[in-house]
């Protein structure tokens, strides 16, 4: 739907009933700075079609127009006309998760028409900084897209700091003492840097053209997208380092989690070969006492035909064996490491 449209002369803001007419009347007279700027939000084929007839938008412009959220950043001309694709972003807080948006701005004769999916980057902030700015305002349409434009990377900006601050979060934790951060965590910071140079990087090739030797725009505006161009190569060093440094932190921290995890089973290992060295010993001792024991079990049960009770060198000799015996199997186990 149309969410704002405006008539824009000698750097103020005018209302527009009707748009045909009064695209008409500033074409015919041709007025330095004078222009039409329609804001569209996520708007249906149809709506678009018709603003597209009545500004005679080139076909393939619209049919770009009604794809979807799903180009990249990119500049074409058509016959007079050219469209811009940026993608915008939006830090959710309470998640810090990226959210991506697409903003498309078509720029012709006395005209400007923008095209916004997703909530992120509104342009209501836009054109009221615009409308502030009469010497700037009177440019003309390349104004609005130098504002529209600088906006967004200004708003990459914003979001690459919080960017930073996570990044510089998880880098304290993975290499704290005791480390508190789960892989998880660092995979899902990895994606989101994935998505914002998804949408950051494709937008440094057309920004470059706008502000270079062959753009199609005015020398003022195009001095003002240099500057634009400087913000946006920043914040896309930025995120080339921060897409190596998460993949070193991750292979940190997974050696050092896997460091933690040996030195636990070899802690558990210690633990299982002292317990069975005990029972061993343990094992060794009750097989020791087992023997006399037994022997004393069974001549303990005095009855009266047991020949040895009544043997003068009985005992003696049943204590000797006793001794033979413990003395036997505890050179056995000693020999076998079990005493």
């Amino acid at each position: 739907m149309i969410v704002d449209q405006a008539l824009y002369e000698d750097g103020r803001r005018l209302p527009c009933p009707d748009l045909s007419l009064e695209l008409r009347r500033i074409r015919d007279e041709r007025r330095t700075g004078s222009f039409i700027w329609i804001g569209m939000k996520d708007p249906g084929t149809q709506e678009l079609l018709d603003v597209g007839a009545e500004l005679g938008l080139h076909p393939l412009a619209i049919e770009d127009a009604t794809e979807g959220a799903n180009q990249r950043a990119k500049i074409e001309r058509y016959e007079g006309t050219f469209a811009a694709v940026v993608k915008t972003v939006r830090y959710i807080d309470a998640t810090s998760d990226i959210e991506t948006g697409e903003l498309m701005v078509f720029v012709g004769d006395r005209f400007v028409v923008t095209v916004r999916r997703g909530e992120a980057n509104e342009l209501h902030g836009v054109r009221g900084r615009l409308e502030a700015d009469a010497h700037r305002l009177a440019l003309g349409p390349t104004a609005a897209l130098h504002a529209i434009v600088d906006s967004v990377v200004d708003n990459y900006t914003a979001v690459d700091i919080e960017l930073q601050k996570d990044l510089e979060q998880i880098e304290e934790l993975v290499f704290s003492e005791t480390p508190r951060v789960n892989t998880t965590d660092i995979y899902r910071l990895k994606r989101e840097v994935l998505e914002f140079k998804r949408a950051a990087l494709p937008l440094v090739s057309p920004v470059s053209v706008l502000q270079g030797k062959q753009s199609p725009l005015e020398r003022e505006v195009r001095l003002l997208f240099r500057d634009v161009y400087d913000h946006l190569n920043l914040v896309a060093d930025h995120l080339h380092s921060y897409d190596a440094l998460l993949t070193d932190i991750l292979g940190a921290h997974l050696g050092r989690m896997s460091m933690l995890q040996n030195e636990e089973m070899a802690r558990q290992n210690d633990e299982m070969r002292k317990q069975n060295e005990d029972m061993r010993k343990i094992s060794a001792w009750v097989a020791i006492a087992a023997v006399p024991t037994m022997l004393a079990g069974v001549y303990g049960m005095n009855f009266d035909h047991m020949p040895e009770l009544h043997w003068e060198y009985g005992y003696f000799i049943l204590v000797g064996v006793m001794v033979a015996a413990c003395l036997t199997l505890f050179a056995l186990f000693k020999k076998n490491d079990w005493l």
